[in-house]
């Protein structure tokens, strides 16, 4: 799904990603009137023009109107902060690689990562949000949904390399808090494949120092972890 970005005419933002469950919870409690409205424009679509044809019209148009209502509000009230310096909300324009985060099929996690100078950044979510997916596989309903952090940093660690990580971690407590950022720096550095422009909006879930410099890292960078409104792709 393509959509124009505002003051460049001839540049396009292709939906990766989209949360509708997030937004639909944020917009029931932002704008009442707007839900309202569209439901009843939908009803009267569904008994114009058929079942069919109102489904497709509120799958398409209707679910980026009610996003851009969601980041609208977000920037009126000020929550909307920058990766490396995050409020509760935080965007970004950055290169990121990203895809079903797993070490086999079936896979509920899709993970976005990516870095600048001072941050090292992690983005997760359930792999239904992804635009064109297929249906989630038998047995994934009973999964938490990967918006939040226990069940995504527990998606994570379906990878050995970063199970590990908790598993150490069992053996010296006192490190035990420092384990999820380890745990976002690490998948981060496990993504494959050729990195993409996009462009995010995300709920900030976690935030911290970079637990110990890896390559691509140094000191004084932080680690964020957050659960996306959006993911596009940016030409």
């Amino acid at each position: 799904m393509y959509r124009l970005i505002r003051g460049s005419p001839l540049s396009f933002r292709y939906y990766l990603y989209v949360s509708d469950s997030k937004v639909d919870m944020l917009l029931h409690q932002i704008d009442p009137a707007f839900t309202r409205k569209r439901t009843s424009e939908v009803s009267v679509g569904l008994k114009v023009v058929g079942a069919k044809r109102g489904t497709e019209v509120s799958e398409g148009t209707d679910r980026i109107a009610r996003l851009e209502r969601v980041v609208r509000h977000l920037d009126e009230v000020g929550d909307v902060g920058t990766v490396d310096e995050p409020r509760q909300f935080f965007r970004g324009l950055m290169d990121m690689k990203w895809g079903p985060f797993t070490t086999g099929a079936g896979s509920s996690l899709v993970y976005f990562g990516g870095s600048t100078e001072r941050t090292v950044v992690g983005l997760g979510g359930s792999s239904r949000h992804v635009l064109g997916s297929l249906s989630a596989p038998d047995g994934d309903n009973a999964v938490l949904a990967r918006s939040l952090m226990p069940s995504l940093l527990d998606g994570l660690a379906a990878h050995p390399e970063i199970e590990e990580l908790f598993e150490d971690a069992g053996h010296a407590p006192v490190d035990a808090d420092l384990v999820p950022l380890r745990a976002v720096q690490r998948a981060t550095t496990l993504l494959r494949g050729p990195s993409q422009k996009v462009e995010f909006l995300a709920k900030r879930l976690l935030h911290g120092p970079v637990p110990a410099p890896r390559s691509g890292s140094h000191d004084g960078m932080t680690v964020l972890l957050g659960s996306p409104l959006y993911v596009a792709h940016v030409d």
